[in-house]
């Protein structure tokens, strides 16, 4: 287990030095303001000077607690000893050739090793690149290309990029796509099954997932669609969990109607849902799943691995890029596996999962403020509402966030209505750390309630 196992450079304990943020720090912003783009923004106003398994350490001295992981990215941890050993040993070998031009051993292990744990036992292949957004990219390109079809269905809620197809895919306007369209043609929206906030609550996810089939029948046509594109826990548009029977039921139809099921695990896989993929809690297997984030402990990775024949139908030169899969990032990625394996983080997510559940189910009875306590694993949500109703409330969970973050404790919001507070905790985080992040939450939850 990672309490066990992990060495830690950084004492792991919540510190604040005084003035927050320091004043280190407020000569970086000044510094920022005057060189970077104004839509670069930032959550924290501190700058980091090192960070290390739950502790971000920033230039004033303050240790914050990381419930953010870089968005579900330094799953284990932002310096793990072994990721960066890894790291240190290729970059003396050589740190770029280009796969396209020189290819090397790592892609091929890596991509061996994906195979191995992605779900279902068929015949698969394997690309890397360099984002979420790209990986997406690729799996829409293989999809169309595959079937002959054009149209792309996605849901609501859903978030898949920033780039031009994907920002077209991704549900939400602002700030991802305002005013930078028109987006990418013959992509289609469906209803998504979201428990919380259906006006049948008893609306099954069978029945969700019919709903959805009838609109994408009468809107498009079964025969039209190359490609469903769907996140098995929703990510930046509120850690949705679909009702049960919701994914199983869509990709069954895919199946039949001979339509791409692209699973988009960017944000939710590597162990951060309890299992190595969030598909597998159904029993899902997609035909290409997208990765990123968590793939590589922080370095930038992402690609797809789907079955033989969709990937193998695209010609030569159809797919890459100068860095896709560069050695480097496939040296972390082969490192962050074995650590994921090694310290049994699958495990370790259940286990933040249920002080999770076992600290706010309590507290959901209490305060009225609280809509839905939910997720899976270390990929975990509270949704804010005005008292009384379902009314999103986004200005409580900003000064819930803001007041964690002055107590030293990391929180990220999200959601489409932005009143859904996230949190993505390293896995290697110990239970003391876990513990206090949870305390610090739950007191100002009250106070602000």
């Amino acid at each position: 287990m990672a309490n066990a196992t992990t060495e830690f450079r950084i004492e792991q304990q919540r510190k604040l030095t005084g003035a927050f943020p320091g004043p280190k720090s407020q000569e970086l912003a000044a510094r920022r303001s005057q060189v970077i783009s104004a839509g670069v923004s930032s959550t924290l106003p501190v700058y980091v000077e090192d960070a290390d398994g739950g502790i971000i350490l920033d230039v004033d001295g303050n240790q914050i607690i990381d419930m953010g992981a870089g968005i579900a990215v330094t799953t284990v941890g932002a310096s793990h000893p072994k990721v960066a050993a890894a790291v240190a040993a290729q970059t003396q070998r050589f740190n770029h050739t280009c796969f396209m031009i020189t290819p090397y051993e790592g892609y091929v292990e890596l991509a061996e090793k994906i195979i191995k744990l992605s779900p279902g036992d068929h015949e698969k292949r394997v690309a890397f690149f360099n984002s979420g957004s790209e990986a997406v990219e690729n799996a829409v390109k293989v999809a169309r290309l595959a079937t002959g079809r054009s149209a792309v269905v996605a849901f609501d809620h859903a978030y898949h990029g920033r780039t031009n197809l994907t920002m077209g895919l991704t549900a939400k306007a602002a700030p991802y796509k305002k005013g930078m369209g028109p987006t990418a043609p013959e992509i289609y929206r469906m209803p998504m099954s979201y428990p919380f906030r259906e006006e049948n609550p008893n609306i099954s996810g069978k029945e969700a997932a019919e709903r959805a089939i009838l609109s994408m029948e009468k809107q498009i046509g079964g025969d039209e669609i190359a490609a469903i594109v769907i996140e098995p826990i929703q990510g930046e548009g509120g850690f949705i969990v679909p009702a049960e029977g919701f994914l199983p039921r869509i990709a069954e139809w895919a199946k039949e109607k001979g339509i791409v099921f692209v699973a988009d695990e960017v944000q939710s896989g590597f162990c951060r849902t309890g299992a190595w993929f969030a598909s597998e809690h159904e029993g899902v297997v997609p035909d290409i799943m997208t990765m990123a984030k968590g793939i590589a402990g922080g370095l930038p990775l992402s690609g797809i691995v789907g079955r033989a024949d969709l990937l193998d139908a695209v010609h030569p030169g159809g797919l890459g890029g100068t860095y896709g899969g560069n050695p480097v990032a496939v040296a972390a990625a082969l490192a962050t596996l074995e650590v994921m394996e090694e310290e049994g983080l699958s495990e370790r997510a259940r286990v933040i999962e249920k002080k999770f559940f076992d600290a706010l189910l309590p507290l959901q009875k209490e305060v009225q403020t609280i809509g839905d306590v939910r997720g899976r694993g270390a990929m975990l949500a509270i949704e804010f509402v005005k008292a009384g109703g379902k009314e999103p409330d986004a200005d409580l969970t900003k000064k819930i966030a803001a007041d964690c973050l002055a107590e030293g404790v990391l929180i990220l919001t999200c959601g489409t209505f932005g009143n859904v507070i996230r949190l993505l905790p390293p896995l290697v985080m110990t239970d003391a750390l876990v513990d206090d992040a949870l305390s610090v939450l739950t007191d100002v939850i009250r106070k602000n309630s």
